[in-house]
């Protein structure tokens, strides 16, 4: 992993960005990280927008708050309006190419083009488009092993959707490969 490492997650309510954020930050905890991790809800739980922040750091974190990220997930068109020029330009972004049009990416960023969602609904439930994002966020970035995320599933996802670990496991593995 880089010493420091930070991502802004982004779509709508019900797509998972508060899970995949947490997941990330117990990850990265679980690693001996320092850790941040700060949800913001829109006016919807499902439905309205809903982003996170996140960040990773072999230091004490001096601040959370993040407003020109070194890497960004967006699952949504609003989602990449508002947080594409934020991005660093050195930086990354995991676009999902399912509900994104690729004409409304910056060419001066890095970008990876993921059709998340469709990658979701071959794997049977396309609510797993977001761990298909987070895979691809891991392998672009190098932030942290995908096993550890796959490993730190079983603290995140509760125990009553423990039938759901190894299909969340194996779309994190998906979007890793795609990258």
């Amino acid at each position: 992993m880089t010493e420091y490492r930070d991502v802004i997650i982004a779509g709508f309510g019900g797509q998972g960005v508060m899970l995949i954020g947490n997941l990330l930050a117990q990850a990265g905890m679980e690693q001996g990280l320092e850790v941040s991790f700060i949800p913001v809800y829109g006016a919807e739980m499902r439905g309205g927008t809903a982003n996170c922040t996140v960040v990773l750091d072999t230091h004490p974190i001096g601040s959370p708050l993040v407003r020109e990220p070194l890497s960004t997930i967006m699952l949504n068109e609003p989602s990449l309006r508002k947080f594409q020029a934020r991005l660093r330009p050195e930086g990354v972004q995991i676009v999902n190419a399912s509900l994104i049009d690729k004409t409304l990416l910056d060419a001066g960023l890095r970008s990876v083009y993921i059709p998340v969602n469709d990658m979701a609904h071959a794997l049977g439930n396309v609510k797993l488009a977001n761990m298909v994002a987070l895979g691809a966020w891991l392998k672009a970035t190098g932030a942290l092993p995908l096993a550890v995320v796959q490993d730190a599933l079983k603290r995140v996802i509760s125990a009553h959707y423990a039938a759901l670990l190894p299909i969340n496991a194996r779309a994190l593995e998906e979007g890793y490969h795609f990258v």
